[in-house]
């Protein structure tokens, strides 16, 4: 497609694509319900991210919005730089300004977690140094479908089950906006090819040593056998209202149980004794999150260990989360680890 008929269709809210007028118009209502002046777009090169700037171009010629688009290299495969480069080329055919960061942290386990960390550590950093206070990232249905599996493998309750929040805190300053996870990701595929003409595929997402590549391979397995992704979304989304009812209730919970003095978290431990487990467990993840920031819940195996550990007698301390939890006349504490 050529750069003057980019321009046209990104101008017009995808007018001339009927399905994909209504993908533009679900973004741009929940851009316009979270009226921010400034938003982070995160680009990899894929046909999600690509779409998610082409939406996000479309919105700024409606409402002049300004996007910062940043794409993040790993330095993970072989001539990484120059995709990230031909990235940067692609987008400009729609008058896009792409930023490349280079990831400087050599990673050599766990590539997919101590990626996205990476990755989000440097777009915050981008974030403050441009008053920024949101990142977009594109997240689809499929990828709310795995996430859900993957937690259900490893025994999450009600809190991982729930899968990813639309919005959500990375710090206490910079939020991650996910404004297509109820999008299919063939509608991306479609806007990308139609924008862009092309994308570029990450080999690593068909690397069967990685759990989420063998759940996205479940799917056309499932949908033959009549289980629709988008019915399990449905779930996933009744799991995440009762999530939220609940949060209710736990919040006031944890405002009468949790102090936070100096570099501590000091729980009353008498009142903690008498929760339930799904109680404690929540609890701890709540304390660590407000002690550390953390934007991930904790393992469900990991936090049952420790309130085992927790509840036996001789209990003196335990290492969980990059906490320190031990026991500190009638309250129970934890503190950051020192490494």
């Amino acid at each position: 497609m050529s750069k003057k008929n980019s321009s046209v269709n990104l101008k017009n809210g995808f007018r001339d694509y009927k399905d994909l007028s209504k993908i533009f118009l679900n973004f741009k209502n929940k851009l316009d319900t979270l009226k921010k002046e400034k938003y982070v777009v995160a680009v990899s090169g894929g046909p999600d991210s690509l779409a998610l700037a082409a939406l996000a171009k479309s919105y700024n010629f409606l409402k002049k919005t300004k996007f910062y688009y940043v794409l993040i290299d790993h330095n993970l495969r072989k001539n990484s730089n120059q995709e990230a480069e031909k990235v940067k080329k692609l987008l400009k055919k729609t008058k896009i300004n792409l930023k490349i960061f280079l990831n400087k942290k050599k990673i050599i386990k766990n590539i997919q977690a101590e990626a996205r960390n990476a990755r989000y550590d440097i777009l915050t950093k981008y974030c403050e140094k441009n008053n920024v206070r949101v990142i977009l990232t594109a997240h689809n249905l499929e990828d709310q479908v795995e996430t859900f599996f993957i937690r259900l493998s490893r025994g999450s309750g009600l809190t991982g089950l729930s899968a990813m929040k639309p919005l959500s805190k990375i710090n206490g300053r910079i939020s991650l906006y996910r404004p297509l996870l109820d999008t299919k990701k063939k509608f991306l595929i479609k806007i990308s090819k139609n924008i862009f003409g092309t994308y570029f595929k990450d080999p690593s997402n068909k690397n069967k040593k990685y759990l989420r590549t063998k759940v996205r391979n479940l799917k056309k397995p499932l949908e033959n056998s009549g289980i629709k992704y988008e019915q399990i979304f449905k779930s996933i989304q009744n799991l995440s209202f009762s999530k939220t009812t609940i949060d209710i209730y736990l919040n006031k919970i944890f405002s009468e149980l949790i102090k936070k003095v100096d570099n501590e978290i000091l729980i009353d431990f008498n009142k903690y004794k008498i929760l339930s487990k799904d109680i404690k467990m929540a609890l701890i993840n709540e304390s660590v999150k407000k002690l550390k920031k953390n934007y991930y819940d904790l393992r469900s195996k990991k936090v049952v260990n420790l309130i085992n550990s927790i509840e036996k007698r001789k209990f003196k301390k335990s290492n969980l989360g990059g906490c320190i939890f031990f026991k500190k006349g009638e309250n129970l504490c934890l503190k950051v680890e020192k490494f």
